[in-house]
């Protein structure tokens, strides 16, 4: 019976996060197969340890911490190798218009480094803190900062050459 409840329960979490944590890891990796990849391997390992988890309580900062974790682990392995290509595509043309803002950034964001990108997506997009990043990266608040200024940085100095390249400039 007990079991039927856990199971319940991770299930009914499972359906309810899934495409929060989807997004999440897309943001992270940039490429909707291997975003789902990431989910499903997150939500596998949150499975085995549902009991201590459901008790501890933060469910959703559990999960994005394995998610996290994951994706710079399988980065780092190298299964995820980037192709080299004939042509370079064009950058998408920055207006005031969210939706083309978005790939903007996006674009951008996919050119940072994996660490760079996982703190940037945990402490603007999850607005997490110093501590709680540092926490789910296993690093110190000092590199979280570091790395977050450093990531802003070459992101605001991509997302410029992006927007300049769009504008013909």
């Amino acid at each position: 019976m007990r079991e039927a409840v856990r199971e319940r329960e991770f299930r009914e979490y499972a359906e309810a996060r899934q495409a929060h944590l989807r997004r999440n890891a897309y943001l992270l990796c940039g490429d909707w197969h291997l975003a789902q990849d990431l989910t499903q391997t997150t939500l596998m390992k949150l499975y085995a340890a549902w009991g201590r988890v459901r008790r501890d309580g933060n469910v959703d900062a559990y999960a994005r911490t394995i998610l996290t974790r994951t994706f710079i682990d399988q980065h780092r392995k190298g299964r995820w190798r980037e192709e080299a290509v004939e042509e370079v595509p064009e950058a998408p043309e920055a207006e005031a218009d969210a939706p083309e803002l978005r790939l903007v950034m996006r674009s951008a964001l996919m050119e940072l480094p994996p660490r760079y990108r996982a703190v940037l997506v945990l402490r603007f997009w999850e607005d997490w803190s110093v501590e709680q990043t540092a926490e789910a990266l296993r690093v110190t608040p000092g590199t979280v900062k570091s790395q977050s200024a450093r990531g802003l940085k070459r992101l605001r100095g991509l997302v410029e050459g992006l927007v300049g390249e769009g504008s013909g400039r």
